[in-house]
């Protein structure tokens, strides 16, 4: 990946921080800590990855990207309103009365978006059965699976790993936010998910892990899909819960909620601080 395309990403997924606070703080509520680990991958997803037309959201040939830890909507929003699906403004009305953008995404009110998440281990299963259409409507699109590592506990998670292995479906890619927190603490503790990779790949699964956070590593890792033909790909972001924000970072707390008052502008300037010292950094191209 060309530096300045690397640096132009990264710029992306500032703003798109910028706004996920925006929405955070004007809706007063939110889950800000899954949504800030996963947005790197989410920004590299829908500007340098899916094929998608903004202007043409049902287009036949797109790919499909599915939001599974649906409860992760800030991060989505804030992208899809970056990449042109809906206006900047819309976003104020994140998870307000009457607002398209409910706390989890909602396919029948929101141009973009694959499917109705939220109700944790299902987007996986929905995955599979829009990659297997494809295998047998003979078409080309592929489908991309966001997911909580807190969410692979659900058993539904391992039926449809082991139904896409079965079926060979290398048009199928899996990304998992490893950010080793979920509401209640550590991942680890509440129900160890390791030897994690060896499960994957015992289920049929070709496996890569990379940093969640290193762009240039994120899109280089997603161009490479399949990384096996005839077996669906899994890719281990190993990322920070709440990054981005210092007071959030690795704080279990901040997997649901809002900050306020001192809290609320102290978020912001750190989001816009990172921001201005991507945009003042010198364009390697010049």
């Amino acid at each position: 990946m060309k530096t300045a395309r690397k640096r132009e990403l990264e710029i992306l997924a500032a703003q798109a921080r910028e706004r996920m606070v925006e929405s955070l703080v004007c809706a007063g509520c939110g889950h800000p800590g899954g949504a800030f680990s996963s947005v790197d991958v989410m920004t590299a997803l829908f500007f340098e990855i899916l094929r998608i037309d903004p202007a043409r959201p049902r287009w036949d040939e797109r790919d499909r990207f599915i939001l599974s830890k649906g409860h992760s909507s800030l991060g989505l929003y804030a992208v899809m309103s970056l990449r042109g699906f809906f206006p900047r403004e819309v976003l104020r009305t994140f998870r307000g009365d009457g607002s398209v953008l409910s706390g989890h995404p909602d396919m029948r009110k929101v141009p973009g978006v694959e499917m109705s998440t939220g109700s944790l281990g299902h987007g996986l299963s929905v995955g599979v059965g829009m990659a297997l259409a494809a295998k047998m409507d003979r078409k080309n699109h592929r489908v991309f699976v966001l997911m909580g590592d807190g969410e692979t506990q659900e058993g539904s998670i391992w039926e449809a790993a082991m139904s896409a292995g079965h079926y060979r479906l290398d048009n199928l890619v899996g990304i998992v936010d490893r950010n080793r927190l979920q509401i209640d603490g550590a991942t680890e503790d509440i129900m160890a998910l390791e030897p994690y990779r060896d499960k994957w790949e015992a289920f049929g699964w070709r496996v890569k892990e990379i940093d969640g956070h290193k762009m240039g590593e994120i899109v280089a890792t997603l161009e490479d899909v399949p990384f096996h033909t005839q077996k669906p790909s899994l890719l281990i972001s190993h990322t920070t819960k709440g990054k981005g924000i210092s007071f959030m970072e690795n704080n279990p707390e901040w997997h649901g909620g809002a900050p306020k008052g001192d809290l609320a502008e102290r978020a912001g300037c750190e989001v816009r601080e990172r921001l201005e010292q991507l945009l003042c950094q010198k364009d390697p191209s010049e």
